[in-house]
């Protein structure tokens, strides 16, 4: 049995694979399988005459490149995504009766997306801005879906005023000027009128919003869902995804200049890690609470504007994704895919978060209009592992061909099928929760702290962290042009920390705040991004060298870093072959204008005996701007009179070679720290 269970992890390549066409080496036909002996002429009446209406070759092939795209996403445009695995470590039954978090024996297919929220499809990947981290579970029961974002919370409680919210940071209706970017008058105008926004904002404005790689993200379920065992107990649950790698970013000087170098950066980054074999891995954890408890918390629970503090509800680890596959086609999968929080299992079921309940509605509503009619579920990528039965019919894209005279239930010509399946059987049970009210257009008082958990937030950070965030502040409302938006933003922000709002306001010309800002001084560790994983593994490495490099002991240290599992890239005056000492060889991939160091995640320099000025001035450039980055720089040989020109010589993070044997190890160790923020910039 657990032989051919193991063979389920193969079921979804299996299906696709039926889908797959290779062009190579064929026939070229029409789309009804015609085959044609002309492609790159129409059907003329005469040689230099108009073209016939009858040219049912031209119209097939017009029509469809004139509808190739369809339409992108409102949020969540620009995405890039992948297979994997997830794999349960313990057996989850107490909790929940959904089957895939109960055998730890089955690897279950997933395919997840990561995506910005703001821009369009057109946009950089390295922008300031939310991430999604959407997966799809193909279990043996459905579908299920995890609609997550890498930030905790959201911008509103409720799912009414989201349209207000997307108008708001979307560009400006006018000048559909900027371009994802929330740094303009409508988005703070919304932010300083709706106050709720607080906790996201200072999320935002930190380095959560520019991540070094989907990698090194976590993933967030946002909403408060339920977990339901076999038993119809039911446990109010979060969900957590926890990279391997830890949580990292970018700097903002470095986000900026990637949005030029290289837009597609993330989008990269993960497509090479893949193809390298360097599988990206995140493990599943949970945030339980018993249903008993659910007004014992100093926050209402259903509120998607707060966290649950670790400290307080630990998050219990339970499984782990591995995503090993690139899509074959971005199209047809990435831009096909539709998921949907509504999308459960038995096991698995909803609350009364009213962000979360409009949800329900909205993403089948979005699908509707973007994959053209009710049937995206048939689309290869979206098409459950299991078969699907029921009476519905026709609509735009109708891939099954249901045969029999029957379409309706109740009925006794096909025996009343298909038929409902009882919850010991299988069937989805909604939970049976007691509901009772008056019909009202209100929030409850339990949603109206707005600012205890964003100043939590800033108490938890670092004080590099809070440089961060006050110099991300003081870009976006830099930017703004209504002082009256900034005096507002500005006003109230001094509700989550006073000092923060008074340097903002000294910033960007407003009258500083006198309020007495927050009394909130818990801290929750667990926020900082100084407290995640620091490991090397599969960090890149920009290697500088030029001829006559010590041959020997180059090869030496690069195999050492390749060992460690680091991307290494050699930049020199030329792309191909570098000549070293006794005759070694390396290859160059990149050259100064090809590769910059805002893609690196430190710099080994090595330099040689033959260089030019300019290969000279590019260097210096390159180690600088690394260093004022704060990454980790390695020097041997030659390369080590560049640290003497630049300063950097003795300073945290820069590794010399003064005996090569000791170098590889000290350099890697230097690596898996990311930044040294105690480096003095001078």
């Amino acid at each position: 049995m657990t032989n051919e269970r193991n063979l389920d992890k193969n079921k979804k390549k299996d299906q696709l694979d039926d889908y797959k066409v290779t062009d190579q080496g064929k026939a070229l036909t029409t789309n009804q399988g015609l085959k044609m002996s002309e492609d790159e002429f129409s059907l003329k009446a005469g040689e230099r005459g108009p073209t016939l209406m009858e040219d049912f070759h031209f119209r097939e092939k017009l029509t469809h490149f004139d509808h190739e795209r369809i339409p992108e996403r409102v949020v969540h445009a620009r995405g890039f995504a992948a297979h994997g695995d997830f794999e349960l470590y313990e057996n989850m039954s107490k909790y929940t009766r959904a089957k895939f978090l109960q055998n730890t024996s089955i690897k279950t297919p997933v395919f997840v997306r990561f995506s910005t929220v703001n821009g369009s499809r057109g946009s950089a990947d390295t922008v300031r801005d939310a991430r999604g981290f959407a997966t799809k579970f193909f279990t043996e029961e459905g579908n299920y879906d995890l609609v997550a974002n890498n930030i905790p919370v959201f911008f509103i409680q409720d799912a009414i005023k989201f349209p207000d919210l997307v108008h708001a940071f979307k560009p400006e209706p006018d000048n559909d000027i900027p371009q994802a970017s929330t740094a303009h008058d409508t988005f703070w105008d919304f932010v300083a009128n709706n106050q709720e926004s607080a906790h996201m904002i200072m999320w935002i404005m930190s380095d959560r919003a520019i991540p070094r790689s989907f990698r090194m993200m976590e993933g967030f379920g946002v909403h408060t869902f339920r977990l339901v065992n076999a038993q119809g107990k039911a446990y109010f649950v979060k969900f957590h995804w926890k990279p391997k790698l830890g949580v990292h970013s970018l700097l903002w000087d470095e986000s900026h200049k990637l949005t030029g170098i290289d837009p597609d950066f993330h989008r990269n980054d993960l497509w090479n890690a893949i193809n390298n074999g360097k599988y990206p891995e995140f493990e599943l954890g949970v945030q339980i609470i018993n249903e008993e408890d659910e007004l014992n918390m100093e926050f209402d629970i259903l509120d998607a504007t707060k966290i649950w503090p670790e400290e307080i509800i630990p998050v219990k680890i339970i499984g782990k994704m591995t995503l090993n596959k690139n899509v074959d086609n971005f199209f047809a999968e990435t831009e096909q895919v539709a998921f949907h929080p509504g999308n459960v299992v038995p096991g698995i079921d909803f609350t009364n978060d009213p962000l979360l309940q409009g949800r329900l509605f909205s993403y089948t509503d979005t699908q509707l209009i973007r994959l053209g009619g009710p049937n995206f579920h048939e689309i290869p990528i979206n098409r459950p592992v299991v078969p699907f039965h029921n009476n519905q019919r026709e609509g735009y894209h109708r891939q099954t061909i249901n045969v029999g005279k029957v379409s309706y239930h109740r009925n006794s010509l096909a025996g009343n099928t298909p038929s409902p399946v009882s919850p010991s059987e299988g069937g989805y049970e909604h939970y049976q929760e007691k509901v009772e009210g008056r019909k009202i257009r209100a929030r409850s008082s339990s949603f109206t702290d707005h600012f205890s958990q964003a100043t939590l937030f800033w108490n938890s950070m670092t004080p590099v962290e809070k440089m961060h965030i006050t110099d991300a502040f003081s870009f976006e409302l830099g930017k703004v042009k209504s002082e009256s938006v900034k005096q507002q933003s500005v006003n109230m922000f001094a509700n989550v920390n006073l000092e923060l709002a008074v340097t903002i306001a000294k910033r960007i010309g407003v009258n500083p705040p006198t309020s007495e800002g927050s009394d909130v001084t818990a801290t929750s560790p667990a926020l900082s991004q100084q407290n995640t994983i620091f490991k090397p593994d599969t960090r890149k490495v920009a290697v500088i060298l030029a001829k006559g490099f010590n041959g020997p002991e180059v090869k030496y240290v690069l195999k050492q870093l390749k060992d460690a599992d680091l991307t290494v890239e050699i930049i020199s005056e030329n792309q191909g072959n570098v000549l070293g000492t006794n005759d070694v060889i390396l290859k160059a991939d990149h050259t100064f204008q090809t590769a910059k160091s805002v893609m690196y995640d430190s710099v080994y320099i090595v330099n040689g005996s033959q260089t030019s000025k300019r290969f000279n001035k590019d260097a210096v450039y390159f180690i600088d701007e690394a260093f004022s980055h704060y990454k980790p720089i390695g020097a041997s040989h030659e390369g080590i009179q560049y640290l003497t020109v630049n300063h950097f010589d003795g300073k945290p993070g820069v590794v010399v070679a003064d005996e090569i044997s000791n170098f590889p190890e000290a350099f890697i160790y230097a690596i898996g720290h990311h930044r040294f923020w105690n480096r003095k910039i001078v």
